[in-house]
C-alpha cells in the first residue's frame, strides 16, 4: 500500500487494496449474520425457560455471595 501525501489525489488507492477492504468487510457482515442467527434460534429455544435461567442465574449469584457453593 502507498503512503498518500497530502498533496496526491484521493484515487491512488490500488484496485487491490479496496478490494481488500470490500471483502474484508463482507466477511465481517457474514460473520454477524450467523453470530445473529445461532443467538436468535437459542433465545427461541430458551424462550419459555427465560424467567427459570434468570432465577437460577440470581440463584447462584446469593449462593456464591454467601459462601455456600
Amino acid at each position: 500500500m502507498h503512503r498518500l501525501s497530502p498533496d496526491t489525489d484521493r484515487g491512488a488507492l490500488d484496485v487491490e487494496d479496496l478490494l481488500q477492504i470490500i471483502l474484508s468487510l463482507v466477511v465481517v457482515w457474514l460473520i454477524l449474520e450467523v453470530i445473529e442467527g445461532v443467538l436468535g434460534i437459542v433465545g427461541w429455544i430458551l424462550g419459555p425457560l427465560q424467567p427459570l435461567v434468570g432465577l437460577t442465574v440470581i440463584a447462584l449469584i446469593v449462593l456464591w455471595l454467601l459462601d455456600r457453593i
